[in-house]
C-alpha cells in the first residue's frame, strides 16, 4: 500500500477500519499532541492501523542531511523513531540541526514525534564523540562501587544526549564479561560479577532516565558468554537454565527493577530457553513473551538488535524477520544499514500479516500502546525544537569532564600488591618504564618525584629497549611498567616478563587482561580505559595521592 492510500485508512477500533481524509487525521494528531494520553479513552483511536505498525519501526535515514528521499519516507510512513549512525553524526550543533529536521518533518506531516536513538555506551562504543564528553568504559563505574556517583555519570551522559535532541540511548550493556575471548562484548561490559554489576547498572539507568532520556538494557538474555559476533553469525550460548538464572539474567532483573525504558533482544540461540534449533532470542516467543514478559514481569519496550546483522539476514529477509520478531512479542524493530525501500517493505509486510490474519491487530495494539505511553512519559509528545547555537550551554562539558576525572580516581584499581610496593616509598629508588606514545606518563608521574629513572619504549618494544629496561630495574628498588593491551601484544608481555617480578609493578592502561600475560608481577594496577585521565589516576595511586579503594571489576582466574 503506497502514497495516499497508506495515510488515508483510519481505524474504527478493534473490529474494522473506515476511510477518512488526511485533514481529519491531521486534526486528530494535533489533538493527540496537545492533550495527555490519559485524557483519552484510547490513544490508538487517533492512529490508523498503518500508523500503529509504523510506530514499531526505528529506521535509518541515510546521509549527513535529511535527503529528499528521507523526507518523503518520514512523511509517508511516519515511523516511530530513527537511529543515528556514523553518517548522521558530527558536532553537537550538527546533530541538533539534524534531529530538529527529523522531528519538524514528521510532525509537520501530522505524525507523532520520533524516538531518536544512538549507541552511546561510553568507552569504545561512543557514537557521539566530536564535541562531546569522552565517557570511559563502563567497567570503571563498577570498579568505583559508588552508586550515587554512577547515578550522576548516567545523568551527565543523558544530559548531553538530550541537549542535541536524542531521547533514546541504545545502552547500557547489561551483558556480563564472563568470556575474555568474546569478540564483541569485552571492553563494553560493566563487569563480570552479577552481584557487583547489578546495583551499578541500576544506578546508571536511574541517572540517565532522570534527564528524560530512555535507557536500553542490552542484549537480552545475555551476550557475554558468546564466542561469536552476532554481526557475522549466529552465536550459540549453551548454558543451563540454572546458570542463566544465576548469572546472565541477574543484571536484566536489576534493570527491570530500575524501570528501564527498553530492553534489546540478542540475536543468539539459547538452547536451554528455546528448544527450536537456531532460533535467536530476538525471534523467540519463548524468550520474549514467556520469559521476559510473563516470568520476569517486564512491561516496558522490547526491541530487536539490528535485523540486518548476519545472525539474521543470512537466514531471513528484512520483512520476514520483522514479522517473526513481532510474532515473538517485540515492540520495536531496528534497521541499521537497510535501504529505505526495504524498510518500507518491512512495514508493508506487517500490514499484510495483520490483513491476512498471520498477526492479530491486538498484537499490534499492545506494542503501539507501550510506544505511545513511553513517548508521553518521556515528554516526546510535547517536542519543541532546540536552538543549535545554544547547545554548548546545554552540554556542560567542563563539569562533565571534571566528573570523568573523579570517576577515574574512584575506579583505578590496585588488584593486589604482594610486597607492599605501593604507594611508592620516597626513600626507595624507582624506575618507570613507559610507552613512548603515552608521553603524558612522564609529565604526570614526574610531578611527584624528580629522581625517577625513565625508560621509554615503543608500543612493540625492541630487544634493545627491553635490555635497557632490565638494566634500569637492576639499579632500583621498584620498577613500574606501563602496558596497553599486552594481552594482544607479545612484545609488551616479553618486556614485563624480562623484569625482576619481585620488584615489578605493572599498570594496565586499557585491557585488564594484560595480567594474564605476566602473572608473576609483584603488584598490578588497572585503569580499564586508556583516556588521558587514566594516567592521572594511575600516577596518583602509585604515589599515594589517590587512595586504592576500588574493586577489581573483572574476574581474572588465578589472581591472588
Amino acid at each position: 500500500m503506497q502514497g495516499s492510500q497508506f495515510n488515508n485508512r483510519v481505524s474504527e477500533g478493534q473490529g474494522g477500519r473506515r476511510k477518512g481524509c488526511f485533514v481529519a487525521l491531521l486534526l486528530c494528531f494535533l489533538l493527540l499532541l496537545s492533550s495527555p494520553l490519559s485524557a483519552q479513552s484510547d490513544p490508538l483511536e487517533s492512529l490508523t492501523l498503518e500508523q500503529r505498525i509504523a510506530q514499531m519501526f526505528i529506521v535509518n535515514l541515510y546521509g549527513a542531511e535529511l535527503t529528499e528521499a528521507g523526507r518523503d519516507f518520514l512523511t509517508r510512513y511516519q515511523p516511530g523513531g530513527v537511529v543515528l549512525l556514523g553518517e548522521n553524526l558530527g558536532t553537537p550543533e550538527f546533530v541538533t540541526r539534524l534531529t530538529n529536521r527529523y522531528q519538524q518533518t514528521i510532525t509537520g506531516a501530522g505524525g507523532l514525534p520520533l524516538f531518536v536513538g544512538v549507541d552511546q555506551e561510553g568507552g569504545p562504543i561512543s557514537h557521539l564523540s566530536d564535541g562531546f564528553t569522552a565517557f570511559p568504559t563502563p567497567t570503571l563505574m563498577t570498579a568505583s562501587g559508588d552508586n550515587d556517583f554512577v547515578n550522576q555519570i548516567g545523568a551527565a551522559m543523558g544530559m548531553e544526549l538530550r541537549a542535541v535532541g536524542v531521547n533514546l540511548n541504545l545502552a547500557p550493556v547489561a551483558d556480563l564479561e564472563t568470556n575474555p575471548r568474546n569478540p564483541i562484548i569485552v571492553r563494553r561490559s560493566f563487569g563480570s560479577d552479577p552481584a557487583m554489576v547489578s546495583p551499578i547498572l541500576a544506578a546508571f539507568i536511574h541517572g540517565m532516565q532522570s534527564t528524560g532520556v530512555m535507557a536500553t538494557a542490552k542484549h537480552f538474555p545475555g551476550h557475554g558468554e558468546s564466542d561469536t559476533d552476532s554481526h557475522t553469525g549466529l552465536p550459540i550460548i549453551d548454558l543451563s537454565r540454572e546458570r542463566l538464572e544465576a548469572v546472565e539474567l541477574a543484571p536484566f532483573r536489576a534493570a527491570i527493577a530500575a524501570d528501564v525504558a527498553a530492553i534489546m533482544a540478542a540475536h543468539i540461540w539459547y538452547p536451554a530457553l528455546e528448544p527450536e534449533p537456531n532460533t535467536p532470542a530476538s525471534l523467540s516467543s519463548r524468550i520474549i513473551t514467556d520469559l521476559l514478559r510473563d516470568e520476569m514481569g517486564y512491561d516496558g519496550l522490547i526491541m530487536t538488535d539490528a535485523l540486518d546483522m548476519d545472525a539474521i539476514d543470512t537466514v531471513y529477509s528484512y520483512p520476514d524477520a520483522a514479522v517473526k520478531a513481532v510474532q515473538a512479542g517485540v515492540d520495536l524493530i531496528i534497521a541499521a544499514h537497510i535501504s529505505l525501500e526495504s524498510q518500507a517493505a518491512a512495514i508493508q509486510a506487517l500490514i499484510d500479516a495483520v490483513e491476512n490474519g498471520t498477526i492479530s491487530e491486538e498484537r499490534i495494539n499492545e506494542s503501539a500502546r507501550r510506544i505511545l505511553a513511553a513517548k508521553e512519559r518521556y515528554g516526546l509528545l510535547e517536542w519543541q525544537p532546540l536552538d543549535p547555537d545554544a547547545v554548548s550551554q546545554r552540554l556542560s562539558l567542563e563539569r562533565h569532564t571534571a566528573m570523568v576525572e573523579l570517576l577515574f580516581q574512584a575506579g583505578v584499581t590496585l588488584a593486589y600488591d604482594r610486597n607492599g610496593h605501593l604507594p611508592l616509598n620516597p626513600s626507595r629508588k624507582v624506575a618507570i618504564v613507559y610507552l613512548g606514545t603515552r608521553y603524558q606518563i612522564v609529565e604526570t608521574c614526574g610531578v611527584y618525584r624528580s629522581d625517577i629513572q625513565w625508560v621509554g619504549v615503543s608500543d612493540s618494544p625492541s630487544d634493545e629497549q627491553i635490555a635497557a629496561a632490565q638494566t634500569a630495574a637492576r639499579l632500583v628498588d621498584t620498577v613500574v611498567v606501563f602496558t596497553q593491551n599486552a594481552d594482544q601484544n607479545p612484545r609488551q608481555a616479553l618486556l614485563v616478563n624480562a623484569l625482576p617480578p619481585e620488584k615489578t609493578v605493572a599498570v594496565a592502561l586499557w585491557s585488564p587482561y594484560d595480567w594474564t600475560t605476566y602473572p608473576d608481577v609483584s603488584a598490578y594496577v588497572v585503569t580499564y580505559s586508556p583516556l588521558r585521565p587514566a594516567v592521572t589516576a594511575a600516577c596518583g595511586l602509585l604515589f599515594g595521592s589517590v587512595p586504592a579503594r576500588a574493586r577489581l571489576a573483572i574476574t581474572l582466574p588465578g589472581m591472588p
